[in-house]
This record gives C-alpha cells, sequence and structure tokens, in this order.
C-alpha cells in the first residue's frame, strides 16, 4: 500500500512509520527540513519536505497515496487552524481522486482519549464526549474526518490513552523528573490515566490499514486503569536513589501548565473493544509492570541524542 504519512518524525508517528515499513508498505514521508527528511530516508521512507500550513507542500502526494495517516501535532499559535485546513485539504483531494480513478482509500486520523473528559464507567468508542478546554477543539476535527466516509473513502479515528514508551511522552517526563530527584503529580494523583505502550500502538495503526472493515472511532488503551500516584511510586522505586514526590495543587499546576493541568488530571477508564476486534492485543498491560523497560529506554534514548 502507499501510504502518505505526517507527524513521521514525531512520537506516535516515528512509530507508526517503522511498523508501516516492517509491514511491508511503501511510506511518503513529511519533513519540515533536510535534516529530518534525511532521518527519514534512512528509515526507508520517501521524505517530502512540507509543513502543514503550506498545503502545496504536499496536497499531490497525499492525493496520489493508497492511504494517509495524519500523526502530525501542530504547536504552533494557529495550530489548530492549520490542521483544519489540512484535513480540508487532504480529505477533499482524496476523494476526488477516487472519483477520478474509481480506487478506495483510507484516511486515519490521530485523536486521543481525553477528548472523552472524566469517564464515570468505562467508556467505550460509543461514550459521550466531555473535552478539557485543552482539547475542546479536537471533536470538531473528529467529526470532519468522520464526516468524510463514502464508498470509496474509508475514515477512521483514532484515540490513543497516554502513550509511553521509547524514551519519550508523558510517562518519561516522569522518569526525567525521577532522576533528578523530584517527581511533581498534578493533583492528588487519585486519577487513573488510560495508557498504551507506543509499539502497541503502531501495530494498531498497521492493523487498521490492513483491515477493510475498520471505520469509524477506535481507541487505543491498555485497560490498565493505573492511578497517577501508584505510577510515581513504581518509577521512584526503579531509579538508584528515590525522588521525592510532590502533588502540585490544581490552582498552582494551571498557573505553570494553563489548560494542559487538568488533561493530566483526568480520572478515565478507557475501554478498545473495536481495536481487540481486530485481533489487537497489547504486549504491555499498564506503565506499572513495565517500569524497568522504560527507564531504560529513556536511558538509551539519551545516550542517542
Amino acid at each position: 500500500m502507499q501510504v502518505f504519512l505526517t507527524g513521521a518524525t514525531g512520537y506516535i508517528g516515528s512509530a507508526v512509520l517503522d511498523a508501516m515499513i516492517k509491514g511491508g508498505h511503501q511510506v511518503t514521508a513529511m519533513a519540515r527540513d533536510p535534516e529530518k527528511a534525511e532521518r527519514l530516508a534512512a528509515k526507508g521512507a520517501t521524505p517530502v519536505i512540507g509543513e502543514l500550513g503550506l498545503p502545496k507542500t504536499y496536497e499531490a502526494v497525499a492525493r496520489t497515496a493508497d492511504a494517509v495517516v495524519h500523526c502530525a501535532m501542530e504547536t504552533s499559535p494557529r495550530g489548530v487552524e492549520k490542521e483544519r485546513q489540512a484535513l480540508d485539504v487532504m480529505l477533499s483531494g482524496l476523494t476526488q481522486a477516487s472519483r477520478i480513478d474509481g480506487k478506495s482509500r483510507v484516511f486515519v486520523y490521530t485523536s486521543g482519549v481525553w477528548v472523552l473528559g472524566r469517564t464515570v464507567k468505562a467508556a467505550e468508542e460509543d461514550a459521550p464526549l466531555d473535552p478539557p478546554d485543552h482539547v475542546k477543539w479536537r471533536p470538531a476535527h473528529e467529526d470532519l474526518v468522520l464526516s468524510s466516509f463514502s464508498a470509496s473513502l474509508r475514515t477512521v479515528v483514532v484515540r490513543p490513552g497516554v502513550v509511553y514508551g521509547g524514551g519519550r511522552g508523558i510517562v518519561a517526563d516522569l522518569i526525567k523528573d525521577a532522576l533528578n530527584g523530584l517527581i511533581r503529580v498534578v493533583g492528588p494523583g487519585k486519577n487513573r490515566w488510560a495508557t498504551v505502550y507506543t509499539h502497541d500502538l503502531a501495530e494498531l495503526y498497521l492493523r487498521i490499514l490492513e483491515s477493510p472493515t475498520a471505520a469509524g472511532i477506535i481507541h487505543a488503551s491498555d485497560e490498565a486503569d493505573e492511578r497517577v500516584c501508584d505510577i510515581a511510586d513504581a518509577i521512584a522505586d526503579h531509579v538508584s536513589q528515590r525522588p521525592d514526590i510532590r502533588n502540585m495543587p490544581m490552582t498552582e499546576a494551571r498557573k505553570k501548565l494553563g489548560s494542559y493541568a487538568d488533561a493530566l488530571a483526568l480520572d478515565q477508564k478507557v475501554r478498545s473493544p473495536k481495536a481487540r476486534a481486530l485481533g489487537w492485543t497489547p504486549t504491555q498491560t499498564g506503565v506499572i509492570p513495565s517500569v524497568a523497560r522504560l527507564v531504560e529506554e529513556f536511558r538509551n534514548a539519551q545516550r542517542e541524542r
């Protein structure tokens, strides 16, 4: 399959790229500069230099692909606007291309479980949304993708939990803090995070591409339901000198982190029945049993930089 991938040098996108290359797919991946393009080429991808906010740099490539997988995250002040524009361009381009050549295509969009808000009971893909301010914009983008579904365009919204592994991400930040002697936990830490291991998440993307019936919203969670305070304790136990653990009151956390603080403090239990129906089974079931591996992955990642 000819795949166009955005965000290929990012946290999720780099793992997805590795899985697709390993799966035998031909991947054209977008990079912002020649240095990142060289890294993508070294992995076996065909790089194209472009930016989400500049559709002319990628729209022709996206239109000729069998599948477009959008993993990029634009964090600039106009990031939401740029992503909306990019979605419009890529979805309309795929639709028009299918009308011309009659080939069916796939579009996969990366969202996240935070759009669910606090989940009183275990949330499956049909659960109502109550997004915190940090991701309040995202459901509209999900709707744009889902409403573009047609007989010739299969659209999928993937909602990963908090991704861990590979020396990057939120859990890696906790490990870094632990090695520096102080872990800061937003709020009391009694809230549960929905989590997923990076390589397991990438495997799910591969299954989605290769499963003709995979469509709509698909959650990606290992369903471990671990409390943040327990994750912090487990990490603290696996470093040579046990760090202090400090709970930041929400008022202080909001001053330092803004709306991100409320997202980190969400209490969530998330289930992934549609992913499991595709034969997806996470190899890692939670952060706590994986801490020794995760600390080693973090140290390896630091040595490689």
